[in-house]
């Protein structure tokens, strides 16, 4: 290890996991800002229903898109230089999209925000991972869940009480957002490139062969004990992740198309589900770092499976949605994305881990926009089958994690930067401390 790396002092890493982990709460705000913002565009500057579904398109795929080269070059490059870029791109692209009156200006907006959103996330959740300890490291990276609501709430907040000025509307949502991403940009220039993606480079030029080192390809992603971990989290994230964007993209329209609600009714009780996810998501934060971490997960395993078929078995209606998106957001905070994280940032070496994460990210999210375009038609024409279906694909993806985490309670972390003269890949036996 070089002598700047040692003597550099290190951030604090709350400080560092609240600054990086702002890459959720402008994920989230960014793609709840764009549908409201882009339906007020439509009356307000001729957008046409065409070009709505374009831009919203556009913005699925270069967030996926952004996820794979952003993760990739967060490993090549450095988390610093990329995380900086990012933050940069959004800034640009959702002043396209405030002060935008075409549809050319809009979609290179679009573009440029969505390719930033998506390559931000993995690069910040790595260099939160590399920051933190083994005691605080779930905790800290669950933390981007918590602003990741936050994101939904400042903007569905802002659309209830600005949403009737017409185009400003629009304007001051993709505003938000723009100056969150600058703010956030300046709290990022306090922190300094990761000591332990620093250390893999510095032993990467100097021959030394360590995990960290020698395991830096795509193709180590894809064969040996690597493998296993990355194709066990592209099945648990991209199954269950099927409902919970269903969730997320369809409940008002099945409120008010279906159920026969209305949005503000609904809109009501999600706000109210958010509050209790945020109380919950704080539960998930003490317990994940410890031995607790299983039995919360099959808890909210449980949880998770059964929202689904309480629409299977009581039908489509008000109260079933409401029931169900209450039980969802629950066993999400125990058994989705947050673990995910957790267990992607803890299965991986240096050189790896953001490209996996970007790469899980972008499977799970290219293949929830794939059924989102069959969405509607399944929804209206046998509603009670489709929840059936998508209840079978959540308990399939948490029985798979299931079946490997709970018997490989490893951690990357503790004993990658240990000399080893094995040419293959090995994966530390290191268990996690209750």
């Amino acid at each position: 290890m070089s002598e700047p790396t040692q003597a550099r002092k290190a951030p604090n890493e709350w400080w560092v996991g609240a600054v990086a982990g702002m890459a959720s709460y402008i994920d989230a705000a960014a793609l709840v800002a764009t549908g409201i913002a882009l339906a007020i565009y439509m009356g307000t500057i001729g957008l046409s229903p065409d070009h709505y579904g374009y831009l919203q398109s556009a913005l699925g795929f270069s967030v996926a898109i952004g996820a794979v080269v952003g993760g990739r070059l967060g490993d090549t490059f450095g988390r610093r230089r990329v995380f900086l870029t990012t933050m940069t791109m959004i800034v640009i692209g959702t002043t396209l999209m405030t002060f935008g009156v075409s549809f050319p200006v809009l979609l290179a907006g679009i573009i440029v925000m969505g390719l930033g959103v998506g390559a931000d996330l993995p690069v910040s959740l790595a260099t939160i991972a590399e920051a933190a300890s083994d005691k605080n490291r779930g905790k800290i990276i669950l933390l981007s869940n918590l602003l990741w609501l936050g994101g939904i709430v400042s903007v569905v907040m802002l659309a209830s009480f600005a949403g009737h000025y017409g185009r400003i509307s629009g304007q001051i949502m993709f505003g938000l957002v723009g100056v969150m991403a600058a703010l956030v940009l300046i709290g990022r220039l306090t922190i300094p490139e990761s000591t332990t993606w620093t250390a893999a480079r510095d032993e990467r030029r100097a021959g030394i062969k360590t995990a960290r080192a020698e395991n830096a390809s795509v193709k180590d992603l894809l064969t040996g004990p690597y493998a296993k971990p990355f194709i066990v989290l592209l099945a648990f994230y991209g199954l269950t992740n099927l409902y919970m964007n269903t969730n997320g993209q369809f409940n008002t329209f099945i409120a008010t198309n279906i159920a026969g609600s209305t949005v503000e009714e609904f809109n009501r009780w999600a706000l109210i589900s958010m509050v209790v996810g945020g109380v919950i998501g704080l539960l998930a934060m003490r317990v994940i770092d410890t031995k607790y971490r299983m039995p919360f997960y099959i808890l909210g395993g449980v949880f998770l499976v059964g929202a689904p078929l309480i629409m299977v078995v009581g039908g489509i209606t008000l109260t079933t949605l409401v029931a169900s998106l209450f039980v969802s957001t629950v066993g999400g905070a125990f058994a989705f994305e947050g673990i995910m994280k957790v267990w992607t940032q803890e299965s991986f070496p240096t050189m790896l881990r953001s490209t996996a994460q970007g790469s899980i990210v972008a499977f799970a999210r290219l293949a929830a926009s794939a059924l989102a375009a069959f969405t509607p038609a399944l929804l209206i024409n046998s509603g009670q089958a489709f929840y059936g279906v998508l209840a079978l694909a959540v308990a399939t993806g948490l029985i798979v994690a299931y079946v490997f985490f709970s018997k490989h309670t490893v951690t990357t972390f503790a004993s990658e930067g240990e000399l080893t003269e094995a040419a293959e890949p090995r994966i530390p036996a290191a268990a996690t401390e209750a």
